[in-house]
C-alpha cells in the first residue's frame, strides 16, 4: 500500500486554480498542431473537451460505439445543471455549493476538486447560452432556476426535462464545427478494448469497428477517457442499455488505479420494476420533488386503496417528517433508504409493493394544472406512456433505482491516472462527488472537466512531449495490445455454451442488487464475493455468443462487457467489505445511528485507491488521505 499524491496546488483554496493556471507550462500554436489527442466517449465531458481541444489546436480523434456523438447518455438527464449565479438572490455562492457538494458527497471528496467545479460554474452557463441552449426563462426573459436535493438555495439551471439532451446538443455543434474544419477525426460505431502503452505512458488504443469486427490501432500523445459510469453492472439501471465499464476497466487493468468503487448512487424516483422482462429503468427527474409530495399509507390495511380514497391524516409525508429542513428535497442517498424504510415496514404501495407516491394534486390546487404542465409536461407524458396512468390525475408511483456511480478511474488534480497520459473526464473518473453526488449535479462535473479543466491540464503534459514524434502503429506494444483483444475475443467464441450473455448479467445484477445495492451487511458482502467468483468461472465455461468476430455482432459486444462487469463487481464487493462505516450511498447496516449513515472519519476518511494484481490475484488498495482544511468534518444532517 502507498499514500498517493493528488498533486493539489499550494496556496489558499480560493486562489489554487487561477494561481496553478498561471503557473502551467504552455504549448504554442505551432506545437499544439504536431500533437494528437484521442478521446473516447463523446458525451459531455468528452464531446466539450474534444472540441475545446480541438479549437486550440491540437489534433484530435473521438471514438464513440454510438452511430452518432447525439446518441451519448449525457442526453438522457432530464433536471438541470447547477452554477453558483444566485441569479434568485437567495444567497447563493460558489462558496456555498462547494460546501454543499462536499456535505452532500458525506464529506468524502476533495475540497481542492470540488471548490474548482464550483468555481467553474457560472462559466458554464454563460458557454452553454452563447451556444444557444435553449435554457428555461422567466417572464421578463432572464434565466430561470429551480431547486434540487440537498441545497436550500435555487442553483439548477434546466430546459424543461430535457436539459441533457440541450446541453449534449451545444457540446456536438461544437464539436462538429472542429469536425468540418479538419481538426477532429471521428470514428463512431468504435469501442475501445485497450490501452496502449510504450515506456509507460498512454500511446494510445486498440478500437474495434463495431461494423465490420476489424480491430484498428490509433496513436495518441495522450488518451482522454470520457466513458461514463458502471451503473449497469447490476443489470437493472436508468442507464441506456448500451453504457458499459470496459474503457474504464482496460485502462485499470493496463495500471490506472480505481477509486471508490463501491460508491454507487441510488436514485430515488424511478418507475418502478414491473417484471422480469425489462432490461432498464425509467428515471424521473428529481426536478419534480420541488411540487410533488412523497408519501406512503400510514397504515399498511390502507396500501391496496386508491390513493385518492386514502384521506389526508392517513397519508405518511415521510420525508417531510423526518427532514423538516428540505423536506421532499433530501439528498438522494437518504430519499431512497428512506422509501426502502417504508416499503420494508409493509407500507409500500401498487402491485409489488415496492413503491411510495409522488403527488401533485397540491401542487395542481396551488398551481394550476397550466403551471404544472409547462415545468414538467413531458415528464408526465413519459409516465403516462410507460404506466398508462395519468400523473394529473392519480400519484406517480415511483421507487429508488441504480443511476450513477461516484466510483471511478483515480485521478489527480490534473485529472490524469496513475498511468502518465492517460486521463479521465465526467462521470468516468471519482474525483468530485464522494460518496453521494447532488442532483444537477452530473451535467457540471461533465462540462466542466470537458470545456475548463483538461484543456489546461492537459497542456501542462503535452508541453514535455513536444519533441515525441508520432509513433508507428506497427511497434511492438501496438501488436501485443491487439493480440490481446483477439485472444479474448476467440477465447469468449470458442466457448459455445449453453447460457446466453443476458442470462449472465440477470444473475450478476441480482448478486449486485442484493448484497451490494442500497443496504450492504459484511455477511452479505462475503457471500456475494464468493457467488461473483463462482459466476466469473460459470460464465467462461459456459456462455454462448453468437456470431462471427469479423461482422456486426452486438451479441459479442455484449459479452465482452459483462465479462468486464463480472470481475468489476469483484472488486465493488470487496470494497464495500473494507470500508467498515456507512457514509452516502455506502449503506452498511452495522453502522447506522437511528436509520442514519454513520460515518468513521478517523478510520476511513480516505480514497481507497485499488490496483490490479491480475484476475486471480489479491488488488493492492492505496489511500489518498482527505485533508479538510477549509471545512470541518461534522455528522451530515438534512433534519
Amino acid at each position: 500500500m502507498s499514500i498517493l499524491d493528488s498533486k493539489i496546488p499550494e496556496g489558499p483554496l480560493e486562489t489554487k486554480w487561477e494561481d496553478y493556471k498561471s503557473h502551467m507550462k504552455l504549448v504554442n500554436p505551432a506545437n499544439k498542431r504536431k500533437l494528437e489527442i484521442i478521446v473516447v466517449g463523446t458525451g459531455l465531458a468528452g464531446g466539450a473537451a474534444a472540441a475545446t481541444l480541438a479549437e486550440l489546436g491540437y489534433k484530435v480523434k473521438t471514438f464513440c460505439y454510438q452511430d452518432s456523438a447525439r446518441r451519448a447518455h449525457s442526453i438522457a438527464a432530464q433536471g438541470g445543471i447547477n452554477a453558483a449565479k444566485n441569479y434568485k438572490n437567495d444567497g447563493d455562492s460558489v462558496y456555498r455549493l462547494f460546501y454543499d457538494t462536499i456535505k452532500g458527497g458525506d464529506f468524502r471528496a476533495r475540497e481542492a476538486n470540488v471548490y474548482r467545479l464550483a468555481e467553474v460554474s457560472a462559466n458554464i452557463i454563460d458557454q452553454c447560452v452563447a451556444q444557444g441552449v435553449p435554457f428555461a426563462r422567466e417572464y421578463g426573459g432572464l434565466l430561470d432556476n429551480r431547486s434540487f436535493g440537498g441545497a436550500q438555495v435555487s442553483r439548477t439551471f434546466y430546459a424543461r426535462g430535457q436539459t441533457g439532451q440541450q446541453l449534449l446538443l451545444g457540446a456536438y455543434s461544437a464539436m462538429k464545427r472542429q469536425v468540418g474544419l479538419g481538426n477532429i477525426e471521428e470514428y463512431n460505431r468504435h469501442e475501445m478494448l485497450e490501452v496502449v502503452k510504450i515506456d509507460g505512458k498512454a500511446r494510445g488504443i486498440i478500437a474495434r469497428n463495431m461494423v465490420t469486427g476489424e480491430l484498428e490501432r490509433h496513436f495518441g500523445h495522450a488518451v482522454v477517457l470520457a466513458t461514463g459510469g458502471y451503473g449497469n453492472v447490476f443489470f437493472l439501471s436508468t442507464n441506456a442499455m448500451g453504457c458499459n465499464v470496459t474503457a474504464a476497466w482496460k485502462a485499470h487493468k493496463s495500471g490506472a488505479f480505481f477509486g471508490n468503487p463501491c460508491y454507487t448512487q441510488i436514485h430515488p424516483t424511478c418507475i418502478p420494476v414491473s417484471g422480469d422482462y425489462q432490461s432498464k429503468l425509467t428515471l424521473m427527474s428529481e426536478s419534480l420533488r420541488n411540487d410533488g409530495r412523497v408519501w406512503v399509507p400510514k397504515s399498511q390495511v390502507d396500501c391496496k386503496k386508491r390513493p385518492q380514497d386514502i384521506s389526508e391524516d392517513d397519508r405518511d409525508y415521510y420525508l417531510e417528517r423526518k427532514y423538516p429542513s428540505f423536506g421532499n428535497l433530501a439528498p438522494r442517498d437518504i430519499a431512497s433508504r428512506a422509501a426502502k424504510e417504508a416499503c420494508d415496514d409493509g407500507r409500500g404501495v401498487g402491485e409489488s409493493g415496492l413503491a411510495v407516491y409522488l403527488d401533485f394534486s397540491d401542487a395542481i390546487k396551488r398551481l394550476g394544472q397550466a403551471t404544472v404542465q409547462a415545468r414538467y409536461g413531458n415528464l408526465f407524458d413519459m409516465y403516462h406512456h410507460i404506466t398508462g396512468e395519468n400523473p394529473y390525475e392519480t400519484p406517480m408511483r415511483i421507487y429508488p433505482a441504480v443511476h450513477y456511480t461516484m466510483g471511478g478511474l483515480w485521478v489527480d488534480y490534473n485529472l490524469m491516472t496513475t498511468v502518465p497520459g492517460l486521463y479521465a473526464a465526467g462521470e468516468c473518473n471519482f474525483s468530485d462527488h464522494g460518496a453521494n453526488r447532488l442532483g444537477a449535479s452530473a451535467l457540471m462535473q461533465g462540462l466542466a472537466d470537458g470545456y475548463y479543466v483538461l484543456p489546461y491540464t492537459i497542456g501542462n503534459y503535452l508541453a514535455d512531449e513536444i519533441f515525441t514524434k508520432a509513433i508507428p502503429t506497427d511497434h511492438e506494444e501496438f501488436e501485443a495490445a491487439e493480440n490481446k483483444v483477439r485472444e479474448r475475443i476467440e477465447k469468449l467464441l470458442a466457448v459455445k455454451g449453453n447460457q446466453t450473455v443476458d442470462d449472465f448479467h440477470k444473475k450478476l445484477g441480482r448478486i449486485m442488487w442484493d448484497y451490494c445495492g442500497m443496504a450492504r451487511t459484511a455477511e452479505g458482502l462475503d457471500k456475494a464475493i464468493v457467488m461473483v467468483r463462482e459466476l466469473r468461472e460459470e460464465f467462461w465455461k459456459d456462455v454462448r455468443v453468437t456470431g462471427q468476430n469479423n461482422e456486426m455482432n452486438p451479441d459479442l459486444e455484449k459479452a465482452l462487457r459483462v465479462a468486464d462487469f463480472i470481475e468489476l463487481g469483484e472488486l465493488m464487493i470487496l470494497d464495500a467489505r473494507n470500508r467498515n462505516e456507512s457514509c452516502g450511498g455506502h449503506f452498511r447496516t452495522e453502522f447506522q445511528d437511528e436509520g442514519e449513515a454513520k460515518r468513521n472519519d478517523e478510520k476511513y476518511a480516505y480514497v481507497a485507491a485499488w490496483e490490479h494484481n491480475g484476475v486471480d490475484e489479491q488488488p493492492t488498495m492505496h489511500k489518498e488521505e482527505l485533508k479538510y482544511e477549509n471545512i470541518k468534518l461534522q455528522t451530515r444532517s438534512y433534519k
